[in-house]
């Protein structure tokens, strides 16, 4: 199973570092992350990856087990999700069955799976239910509370022919031959208290509490075995005969006899790690972190530790991001959709180019503490700032953080005003002007509006007349328009727009004589390529229809967009909770949202392109965070709360000239169902394209760098095959290319 949009294709970008669980193959480790899953083939060393471009929810995993004889390998979700790869064909089917039954959606949880004679059990927040891996098909479920009760069932082994599970009140067993295992009467409680695991280790039956103590069954009871760990063991297995305890801090190796052979304590893994599970493959453990992603080790002590984790972003909730033609780059923490910052996020940065992933740990930029927002200077794409929400600005050049500026080498203020918050210094929405001049916000502070010169000055801007109370408004995004005047969504006054070339402000609030939004918490406002300003707030959208009016108009108003559905004429995004709005270069509109998933719509909002959703396409959630696009590519980047992937579209920048045209796919290939895309345009290029003899088949003009031709003959028949000429010149007439494409039918 994956996604496809006719000609338009998808990456992941997702985060391999929260291990959720681990399970063993052939010569292969399966490990589970947050929402995706790898797995490392012990030969040939190559490291595979799933997700949900290939077809796997982005809901969040909590078990994983591989079937070597059905060669099949099944993911168990934190909300009862069942996801079964066959990986003989790399189909993946959902199973809806434990996420669609009638209880509370807090007990659905999947914690293990156990397989025994083609039947896996599957242990649940709730109770027990079997599954036939092979047909795929599930048998009964037993709750085995008292009188029937839900209970939380973390783990389940067969030994002496009697079912085992270790439940959050006790060890229950039955007898795993007895029909009637529905009926909770037919379970028995050995021990009492809250236990985590339990399994066979060799001719024994061992089992630990969430107190760390590892029991083994012995006359109808269990004992303490002398094993203590004193803290909660995450994780307990038996792997290639050794039993594996794992909790925060140390992953513990025992053998048959309970002798402990080997000891990883969190010292030895990078800082900040802590362990989740762990496994043994002949002679080497494989273990996973919560943050830092898995290792492996030989058993004996001394090994080298070595990572075996793809390469992606330290996170998978990414809270912004902003992409050149070369790298993207990404920061986590930002603040609550109530800009509030607490609690501090102390995350690190990411950036993404041509030679993979650079991680730059929070220990390495210099105590910047929740980063809401990053921008790459477009005249040097070697600078790089990073807006924090608490610790001011940060500049990034070469790929390392080397200056942070605050409230005590700059103009930037705190809100020491506030008690207790002295040196809290909040800064979003950084943009760069045509003169290379970094603009950032300043919230809850007398002047909001920062630059930072070329020349390392900074001027300040003061917002107190503008707003309605500065020390409550807190600023968000921020955007330039071609006349150099700044557009800054506000949680309290709607949009403020400035242009310093005689200190003009203009609001755009709540009102039919204020400026007609819905709602005065704005997120974003962007002026697209026809000069109309495109707002977002936490309850709809509303547009500008003309912003070169900004230095003649007392007041800026705006309307909504009303477009028809099913004959019925409504508001586009109607009470929509807007994060983001991005223009493409073909002036379409990516608007993202809270939890809607994310809306690709024509240039005059009109047309709804395309609406992405995790029902409909790989994304991994509903809620996007931010949205930036590769001008040069067309590739859109959606960061959520999930993980990031893109949509690779046709929608490049407008190019300054024609040198660099091109035409792809040339040839065009029998069976090939997609568009040919002539890119490298300027806007407004007129496009002809006739067959060898001069006959037109197809014309145009571009609204951006690409334009797509579906080869056909204006749409009625697909053209014969043969060499097609293909005519662009400049609006003016003055700049001209011509370019070839064969197709072969």
């Amino acid at each position: 199973m994956c996604w496809s949009q006719s000609n338009l294709s998808w990456q992941g970008y997702f985060s391999y570092n929260e291990i959720k669980d681990l399970s063993t193959g052939s010569n292969t480790v399966f490990a589970a992350s947050e929402n995706a899953l790898f797995s490392k083939n012990l030969i040939s060393n190559e490291i595979k990856t799933t997700n949900t471009i290939d077809g796997l929810s982005g809901e969040t995993i909590s078990a994983i087990y591989h079937s070597t004889f059905l060669n099949k390998t099944v993911l168990g979700y934190q909300n009862g999700l069942i996801t079964v790869i066959n990986d003989a064909d790399g189909t993946i089917l959902k199973v809806v069955d434990i996420l669609n039954k009638q209880l509370p959606s807090t007990v659905k949880k999947i914690n293990h799976f156990m397989e025994y004679q083609g039947i896996i059990y599957i242990s649940c927040d709730f109770g027990i239910v079997q599954f036939n891996l092979n047909s795929m098909l599930f048998g009964d479920t037993y709750f085995i509370g008292d009188n029937g009760a839900e209970i939380s069932v973390t783990q389940t082994a067969v030994f002496d022919g009697f079912l085992y599970a270790a439940t959050s009140v006790g060890i229950r067993r039955a007898d795993a031959t007895n029909k009637n295992l529905i009926d909770f009467n037919q379970w028995k409680t050995l021990i009492t208290g809250s236990w985590t695991g339990i399994e066979l280790l060799s001719n024994d039956l061992v089992a630990v509490n969430t107190a760390g103590s590892v029991h083994k069954y012995n006359s109808n009871t269990f004992v303490v075995s002398g094993i203590n760990l004193n803290q909660l063991a995450s994780d307990m297995r038996v792997a290639d005969g050794y039993l594996l305890l794992t909790t925060a801090s140390s992953v513990f190796v025992y053998n048959q006899s309970l002798i402990l052979i080997r000891q990883i304590n969190s010292d030895a893994v990078p800082t900040g790690a802590s362990f989740s599970c762990a496994t043994v493959v002949g002679d080497r453990i494989y273990f996973g972190t919560t943050n830092k992603g898995m290792f492996a080790t030989s058993i004996s002590s001394g090994g080298i530790i070595e990572s075996n984790t793809p390469s992606g972003p330290s996170l998978n909730n990414i809270f912004a991001i902003d992409a050149s033609s070369t790298s993207l780059w990404a920061v986590y923490g930002g603040y609550s959709s109530d800009y509030n910052p607490y609690p501090i996020k102390s995350y690190g940065i990411s950036k993404f180019d041509q030679t993979g992933w650079l991680n730059i740990p929070y220990e390495e930029i210099k105590d910047i503490k929740s980063t809401a927002r990053v921008v790459i200077n477009p005249s040097n794409e070697k600078e790089v700032f990073v807006m924090s929400y608490f610790s001011g600005l940060l500049k990034i050049t070469d790929d390392i953080p080397t200056l942070v500026y605050t409230n005590k080498n700059s103009d930037l203020q705190d809100i020491s005003f506030i008690a207790n918050y002295a040196n809290d210094v909040r800064i979003e929405g950084g943009t760069f002007d045509k003169s290379g001049n970094l603009w950032v916000n300043n919230s809850l502070v007398k002047n909001g509006i920062k630059v930072l010169n070329t020349n390392g000055s900074w001027q300040s801007f003061s917002t107190e007349s503008i707003l309605d109370d500065y020390q409550k408004c807190s600023f968000g995004r921020i955007a330039i328009d071609k006349l150099g005047t700044k557009w800054m969504a506000t949680s309290t006054d709607g949009i403020i727009g400035f242009n310093e070339k005689g200190s003009v402000f203009k609001k755009i609030s709540v009102g039919d004589d204020a400026g007609n939004l819905p709602i005065k918490n704005a997120r974003v406002a962007v002026p697209d390529n026809n000069n109309q300003l495109w707002i977002g707030t936490i309850s709809g959208l509303r547009i500008v229809s003309n912003i070169n009016t900004f230095f003649t108009d007392a007041q800026l108003t705006t309307k909504p967009i009303i477009i028809l559905e099913e004959g019925v004429a409504q508001e586009l995004m109607y009470e929509q909770f807007i994060t983001d709005i991005v223009v493409d270069g073909a002036n379409n509109k990516w608007i993202g949202t809270a939890d809607s998933g994310i809306f690709l719509v024509s240039p005059d909002g009109q047309t709804t392109l395309h609406h992405f959703t995790t029902t409909n396409s790989p994304l991994p959630s509903n809620i996007i965070n931010d949205v930036a696009i590769n001008g040069k590519t067309g590739e859109v980047f959606m960061a959520t709360s999930k993980g990031m992937i893109s949509f690779k579209g046709v929608a490049t920048k407008a190019n300054s000239d024609l040198s660099n045209a091109y035409v792809y796919p040339n040839p065009v290939r029998p069976g090939y169902e997609g568009t040919v895309k002539i890119a490298g345009l300027i806007d407004n290029a007129n496009i002809k394209i006739t067959d060898i003899e001069g006959n037109l088949v197809y014309e145009t003009t571009s609204e951006g760098g690409t334009i797509e031709w579906d080869t056909t003959a204006f749409g009625k028949y697909k053209v014969a095959t043969g060499v097609y000429i293909i005519f662009i010149s400049a609006d003016d007439g003055i700049e001209t290319k011509v370019k070839k494409v064969m197709i072969v039918r």
